[in-house]
């Protein structure tokens, strides 16, 4: 059986293996649910990117909200990516992985003062700025801690692009940046703030994305505005041109990475803008073909409209299904001859939502092991602690090495932090 995304999953005979690591052995060893990551799979993912902007100033800054466990972001820190951060915690978990704190952007809508004030004092990189009050905040905060905040400005391209509605994030309808119709406007006033120094442009129009088209369209937009801020006397140093590549799951055929890049480059290069460094913040891309979510089945349920397969696995460790209804492939991972029935794979949780595919065509009986596949991002970042089920165990796989690198969370740890009254 062929599975869509990276050749590090892949069956040997009838069996499921990640990288050289049987799936039931895992499974049979640490427990189930289980996340499971492919170290060469990421490796792999970035390497495109590297070779594409070999020769030129760049800067690849891994997205940590795909991923954040301290050993996946270990993992490209010591690959010599920078990180693309969100929050004041993925601050902190970028530098308890080793991560340098002159190679993180800071991005996102609503930083308080207290996260700027600790990136600040930490020495990131840059600030993606997103509107005109953040910008007058950031100067404060900078002016009182002493320095001036590098920053560039997030602009909205009011660009397509064709992209599930809540993971679009370039449209006018869309919170994020500011409106290309502002951008020069704000450009010269966060010039003019005496805590700020401009360094560079910044566009994100969406995730998941499988096509160059909205890419170039973002682009050319971006560069336009470029050159209307340098002639109002601003000077751009960099493009950071945000990420959102997206990956195969069934049947998309997204561009690899060194096709996009190469064209963009080019497109960068014809219209003389090719001397400015480069930033991409690629996430999904990196880690997503990379990652597994071993669940067992626990009962299977015929009915006369559908029938359910019962595991282990729920929306609370996996959120894309019920949220997005994502498709996922799920496999069985130990193939046996015999027909396959269509089931619904449903999970534990008390919500007619929880569910992880639907209509799946498996040989299947209770006490397999299923493996969700293409699990890597938006996966173990987005579980919760819904009906009180503790979040799932982590394993990094480099070659026949087994790490586990977050343990299972235990009952009791989920209201250890509560306290009784009376």
């Amino acid at each position: 059986m062929t599975l869509p995304g990276s050749p590090f999953v892949a069956y040997r005979g009838p069996d499921l293996f990640i990288e050289d690591a049987r799936a039931a052995d895992l499974v049979a060893r640490y427990g189930s649910p289980l996340y499971v990551y492919s170290k060469q799979a990421m490796l792999a993912a970035l390497a495109p990117y590297h070779q594409a902007l070999q020769g030129r100033p760049h800067l690849v800054c891994y997205a940590v909200k795909a991923n954040s466990n301290l050993a996946v972001l270990q993992t490209f820190a010591q690959a010599g990516c920078g990180f693309d951060i969100v929050s004041g915690g993925e601050l902190a978990r970028v530098l308890a992985a080793g991560g340098q704190a002159n190679k993180i952007v800071f991005s996102g809508v609503g930083k308080t003062r207290a996260e700027m004030r600790l990136a600040m004092e930490a020495g990131v990189r840059c600030f993606n700025v997103e509107s005109t009050a953040e910008l007058d905040v950031l100067s404060e905060v900078a002016q009182a801690c002493g320095q001036r905040a590098r920053v560039s400005l997030r602009v909205n391209p009011d660009v397509d692009a064709g992209t599930h509605p809540y993971i679009s994030t370039g449209l006018k309808g869309n919170k994020f940046g500011i409106a290309h119709e502002l951008a020069v406007s704000t450009y010269k006033r966060a010039a003019s703030l005496p805590g700020l120094d401009v360094v560079g442009i910044d566009c994100h129009i969406g995730s998941q994305i499988t096509d160059v088209l909205p890419y170039l369209d973002a682009l050319d937009r971006v560069l336009d505005l470029v050159e209307a801020i340098e002639r109002e006397g601003v000077t751009i140093h960099h493009l950071d041109l945000g990420g959102g590549l997206g990956i195969t799951y069934t049947d998309e055929t997204p561009p690899r990475a060194n096709e996009l890049i190469g064209l963009l480059l080019a497109r960068i290069d014809a219209r003389g803008h090719g001397h400015r460094e480069v930033l991409f913040e690629p996430g999904r891309s990196l880690v997503g073909n990379a990652g597994v979510l071993l669940t067992e089945v626990q009962f299977l349920k015929p009915g006369e409209q559908k029938n359910f397969c019962v595991v282990d696995a729920a929306m609370n460790d996996l959120m894309r299904p019920a949220l997005y209804e994502a498709y996922m492939g799920i496999v069985n991972t130990t193939l046996r001859p015999g027909s396959e029935t269509v089931w619904d794979v449903v999970g534990p949780v008390c919500e007619s939502g929880d569910w992880l595919g639907r209509d799946r065509q498996l040989n299947v009986q209770a006490g397999d092991i299923l493996a969700v596949l293409s699990a890597g991002a938006y996966g173990m970042t987005m579980a919760s602690n819904y009906n009180t089920r503790g979040r799932a165990a982590e394993l990094m796989i480099d070659g026949s090495t087994v790490h586990l690198i977050r343990e299972r969370e235990s009952i009791s740890s989920l209201f250890a932090l509560e306290k009784l009254i009376g």
